[in-house]
Parts: structure tokens; C-alpha cells; sequence
């Protein structure tokens, strides 16, 4: 259990929110700061859960803050500033859905107010975000939990049982894709009509990014540019690497290679629609990535797990488990010589290989596990967060499993960007 979760002396099913105690019946009251798509969509998921309920919406265009309304109530309260929110006593946890160079700052303010903070992926916009961030939810004693569902899907649920039961013998590659075929995947979200500085507040969207003149799109398609998101690393290379550690246990690669650019989408961004990446890890296995935004098809996403007796091939809300145990007796191959050689050759395996040991090529077989008809992992995600909120046990996906998951996309940038491989130490969390 990690040092935020043991700090607070708490009785279980009671958490000591900012000025309030909140019983197993209590209802939890949180506030979304970012309203856009995913904070929108985070949203739904969340007011789902039973007991808890929206209160507060904070986002820098005025567009969305009616359409909450609309959307949750007319008693909703909302503000341009998040800061308000964190004001107010009577509001325990906080999505934070913003754009990426906004997640460090407004989740160090929540967990210094008092909140609880669900922060969407990546983690982190910079490396130094990390440390900071960490720190602050072990000082508070606050629930940090970052926003990649799949950490709490029962699907890799099911996957990391098969791997650690040996299923597909010993892992030595992972290979993962996210690609995608349409406009909107490709971040070229619709920019409102009414968008202008009197409706979008601007000067706090840019925050510490570079001080320019009002763009809009920039401010409603951030993830085109570095210096607000963090590229097709940041927003779904971190989903695999999040799959990826938590079926294998691992901390993260220790080296990263990556290449790509801007192939199809040039209207304009920095960020590279088609990327590609290779990961080394201490495990003994590898890691391959990639990214394609103009792929000719549908949208494709899936991790598959190669062992030495087989696969563990994830798509969507289902896996294949595919076993194709090794010969036990690797060289001898019955019927490829004469009677005389084979028994000769057997004659010698059976010095080295005493019996029982079968002669006969092995059984392969494969099963598929699927989740239940409409299983959300979004939704399952939500469930852990306000469960850790009740009761301060270490979230499902807390501050420093984000960051090895965030750190190691991240490195895929770094290396495209300096054309060269970059080391990184997944333990200490720090570039080599």
C-alpha cells in the first residue's frame, strides 16, 4: 500500500474529505474541470456509479459550461476557473480532463485543497511533472487514480491471469497498434461557431505554454500541438503501455527507439499522424507500438502477447487465448529418417530424455474469453476511484503507476525527436 493511502489514520469506509467525513451511505460530491470530449465522456461514466453525484464544472469555454447545464441539471454550478471549485467544502473529488499541459497543475491544486483527483492520461505533459505529482499525494494523503480504464477492465483482468499461469509459456514480445481512418480520430474536433476571446477564456487556456494571439483552432484541437498535448504517445501509446504493465507487472522499458512524421494530416501541427516505436525490457521481452491515422480502413486497436507456447491476442472487449506447446524434445523429428537412424537417434534422446517423455508432436488449442454484453471498463474505472475515495485504499492506477505508464510513451517523442535511442530507468522513473 503506497504512502497516500496509509498517512490519513481512517476508520474503514470512511474518508476525511475537506472539512467533511464521508460514510459508506454518504453520497460522494465531485466537480469536472475540463468539460470537453473526454471529460464529457468521463463524466457519464461517472454519474453512473451509485452514490455520488455531480456538482461543479469548471472549463475555459463558455459553450461547454451550458451544455453541462443541459446535460446534468441547471443546478449544476459552473465557472471559468477551476480554482473556484477547489474553494468549496462541499466537494470531495475532482475529474481533471484537460488539456495535457494543464493535468499537473490543477491535480497539485486539487490534492493541496483537500480533493481527491481522478486525472485523465497522460499523467504527465513533462517529465518533471511526474515527481511533483507523487509527491504532493503522498504529502496530502489524497487519491490520485490516472484515467487509463483498461487497468480496470476484467478482460485484462483475464490476460494478466493467463500470462502469470504460464499459459503461453515464457513472454518475449509484445506488439500493439492504435490506428485510425477518420477526421475526428485524427483530432479535428469541430471548432463552435460562436468561438472568439468573448467566449473562450483564452490567457488560462495557454497557461504556461507560449504566450500567442487567440487560435481557435488550437484551442479546441490542442492535441495537434506539443506544447498543450503530447501526441499519439500521450493520448493512446499510453493506453498500451498502461495494458501492457499491468498484464506483465512490469515497470517499463529501459530503452525506446521511435520514427514516423507527418504523412497525410500537413494542416498545420507538430504532432506526427503515423509513429512507430520499439521498447526493450528488463523482463526479457520486447515491446512494439504503433500509430497510424490515415490506416484505409476502420479504426483498429489490440495488443497481442507472444510466449513460447502461445498467444494471448486482445481486441476490443475480448482475448483469444491461442497454445502451441514446445516440442519436449527439441531436434528429434520421428519420421524424417530411416528405421535404423531413428532408433539410433532415439537411443540417444532416451539417454538424455528418460521416459515418459512423448514422441508425438503436441496438441494446440485455443479458447476465447469475452466480457459481458455491454461491460464498460470506463465505468468499471469510475467504480475503483470513488471505492478508493471511500475508503483510502491505493487506487487501481495511482500516481506512480501513471507516470512509468506516461514516462515510457513519452520516450517515443524524445526519440523521434533527437533521432536516436533513449534509455530510461523504470524503476527510479528517470531518463538515463
Amino acid at each position: 500500500m503506497s504512502a497516500a493511502a496509509t498517512q490519513l489514520p481512517m476508520t474503514a469506509f470512511a474518508a476525511q474529505g475537506n472539512g467533511r467525513t464521508i460514510g459508506p451511505n454518504d453520497t460522494i460530491q465531485f466537480a469536472l474541470i475540463g468539460a470537453g470530449i473526454q471529460g464529457q465522456s468521463d463524466t457519464k461514466n461517472a454519474v453512473q456509479v451509485p452514490g455520488v453525484k455531480l456538482v461543479a464544472v469548471a472549463d475555459c469555454y463558455d459553450g461547454r459550461l451550458a451544455h453541462s447545464k443541459e446535460l446534468w441539471g441547471n443546478d449544476i454550478f459552473t465557472t471559468r476557473d477551476y480554482r473556484e471549485i477547489l474553494a468549496r467544502k462541499d466537494i470531495d473529488a475532482v475529474i481533471v480532463a484537460t488539456p495535457d499541459h494543464w493535468h499537473k497543475q490543477a491535480s497539485v491544486d486539487a490534492m493541496r485543497a483537500g480533493k481527491d483527483v481522478y486525472c485523465e492520461k497522460p499523467m504527465i505533459h513533462l517529465y518533471s511533472d511526474g515527481p511533483e505529482m507523487i509527491e504532493t499525494a503522498s504529502k496530502t494523503g489524497r487519491i490520485l487514480q490516472v484515467g487509463s480504464q483498461r487497468v480496470s477492465s476484467v478482460v485484462y483482468a483475464k490476460a494478466k491471469e493467463l500470462l502469470a499461469s504460464g499459459a503461453i509459456g515464457q513472454l518475449n514480445m509484445v506488439t500493439a497498434r492504435w490506428d485510425r481512418n477518420s477526421s475526428n480520430g485524427a483530432w479535428n474536433y469541430t471548432v463552435p461557431l460562436d468561438a472568439s476571446l468573448e467566449t473562450c477564456d483564452w490567457p488560462r487556456f495557454l497557461g504556461t505554454a507560449p504566450k500567442i494571439p487567440f487560435n481557435a483552432e488550437r484551442f479546441f484541437q490542442w492535441r495537434k500541438w506539443h506544447e498543450y498535448g503530447s501526441g499519439v504517445a500521450g493520448d493512446l501509446f499510453v493506453h498500451l503501455f498502461s495494458g501492457t504493465h499491468f498484464i506483465t507487472g512490469s515497470h517499463g522499458p529501459t530503452r525506446a527507439m521511435a520514427t514516423g512524421g507527418l504523412r497525410f494530416w500537413k494542416d498545420g501541427r507538430d504532432a506526427p499522424d503515423v509513429m512507430l516505436a520499439l521498447f526493450d525490457y528488463a523482463e526479457g521481452f520486447n515491446l512494439s507500438l504503433r500509430v497510424n491515422f490515415v490506416d484505409g480502413g476502420d479504426e483498429s486497436e489490440g495488443l497481442l502477447f507472444t510466449g513460447s507456447e502461445g498467444t494471448i491476442d486482445i481486441a476490443g472487449n475480448s482475448l483469444t487465448l491461442s497454445r502451441v506447446p514446445r516440442e519436449s524434445e527439441p531436434g528429434l523429428s520421428i519420421g524424417t529418417y530411416t528405421d535404423a537412424m531413428q532408433k539410433q537417434i532415439t537411443s540417444e534422446y532416451r539417454k538424455k530424455y528418460p521416459l515418459p517423455h512423448p514422441l508425438t508432436a503436441p496438441v494446440a488449442g485455443s479458447e476465447k474469453f469475452v466480457a459481458p454484453r455491454g461491460y464498460n471498463d470506463g465505468y468499471n474505472h469510475f467504480v475503483n476511484f470513488f471505492d478508493s475515495v471511500r475508503t483510502r485504499k491505493n487506487p487501481v492506477e495511482d500516481a506512480t503507476f501513471g507516470f512509468r505508464a506516461a514516462g515510457a510513451a513519452l520516450l517515443s517523442n524524445l526519440s523521434l525527436q533527437r533521432g536516436a535511442v533513449v534509455k530510461w530507468d523504470p524503476n527510479a522513473m528517470k531518463l538515463v
